[in-house]
């Protein structure tokens, strides 16, 4: 899917707290990677992994909800294809979520 570069995000507000939450991310990915190579006990490295999944969630969740607040509200207003295109494109990416 083709996405617009000229259009500002709906997370630009918030685009550094997304960012240091990324390199928060990161750094635990980071540390799971280590764990491994350190042979860590595997409940401890499933914990890790589970926190890692459930901070990428709310990463996933916050810019859903922004693009939803910003993007698909704009669209729904200016109505026409493009509305329906942002719709066709939230529903797809709630699906991705859902079975992720």
């Amino acid at each position: 899917m083709e996405t617009d570069t000229a259009v500002t995000p709906g997370y630009s507000e918030r685009k550094e707290d997304y960012a240091r939450r990324m390199r928060r991310i990161e750094g635990q990915v980071r540390g799971i990677a280590r764990m491994v190579e350190e042979e860590k006990y595997c409940i401890d490295v499933l914990t890790q992994v589970s926190a890692v999944t459930k901070a990428l969630q709310a990463v996933a969740l916050g810019l859903l909800d922004e693009h939803m607040a910003h993007c698909v509200v704009d669209a729904a207003r200016a109505g026409g294809p493009e509305a329906e295109e942002k719709l066709a494109e939230v529903s797809a990416a709630v699906g991705r979520l859902v079975r992720s």
